[in-house]
């Protein structure tokens, strides 16, 4: 599988190991019509980019454009900080961004201790103690998933279900519904074969994202690559390979304000 564009990738910004111009150059060096830079949000505690950054991360884009001749967007992968839908992306910061990636992960600001605790030590404790999540919480992660699809004009969550149970069909229904995609990660297993066979049946779509952290990454696929052959996945739903580009929902929101 080829890929048109790389849409979720890291660098020094957040916790990658290679420069926004690195990345650009892998990606032109490998064929990519355009990538976007998209590190960690603001509320991620750990390794998140600094608003004081956000100027540099900016130029740095713009530089590696013009040096590459390929589109360098300025993305981030935002973090969902709530059971409410909220990230740590505000409208008072859309200007600054092309692509509005969002997804689960630990370490973050959350919104309330009651989401501290739902959304990341309910989940920490299940996946370390390979537990089975329970029916309230497999609820309220679902919730917060479908409520920030709601509530953002969210382009992809990213590795859906990853280190945060859901109902993935019902927060497919809602990407759909929103024109959202559903992320392929290519980095990491987060849909079981038969998770994504129920998040096809939807009719959402999906784009296939590397989460590259290092530039020799950038565009693989093969993770992603090999689930789909195993379960037979029809490829015209994924609309940034076989030279498509996504039709992005934040672009499309910005351009009607």
């Amino acid at each position: 599988m080829t890929l048109t564009g790389d849409y979720h990738t890291h660098t020094v910004y957040s916790h990658g190991k290679g420069s926004v111009f690195d990345n650009a150059r892998r990606a032109k060096e490998i064929g990519l019509g355009e990538i976007a830079i998209s590190d960690h949000g603001f509320a991620q505690m750990a390794f998140g980019l600094r608003r004081r950054q956000l100027p540099q991360l900016i130029e740095d884009c713009r530089a590696a454009g013009r040096e590459t001749g390929i589109p360098v967007y300025v993305g981030i992968e935002a973090n969902i900080c709530g059971e409410s839908g909220k990230t740590d992306l505000g409208e008072q910061d859309y200007d600054n961004f092309d692509v509005f990636l969002a997804g689960m992960h630990r370490f973050v600001r959350f919104e309330r201790w009651r989401d501290a605790w739902n959304l990341l030590a309910k989940n920490y404790a299940d996946c370390a103690l390979r537990l089975r999540p329970g029916a309230s919480l497999i609820r309220s992660n679902t919730r917060a998933y479908i409520r920030c699809i709601q509530k953002n004009p969210l382009d992809a969550v990213t590795h859906l279900n990853f280190l945060c149970f859901c109902d993935v069909a019902e927060v497919a229904k809602a990407a759909r519904d929103y024109g959202t995609y559903i992320e392929l990660n290519s980095k990491k297993v987060h849909l079981t074969d038969e998770e994504l066979a129920r998040v096809a049946d939807t009719g959402v779509r999906f784009i296939v994202g590397s989460d590259a952290h290092t530039p020799d990454r950038i565009g693989d696929t093969k993770l992603v690559d090999e689930q789909l052959a195993r379960i037979g996945f029809p490829r015209e739903r994924i609309d940034n390979i076989d030279g498509r580009k996504p039709h992005f929902r934040f672009r499309a929101f910005k351009e009607g304000r």
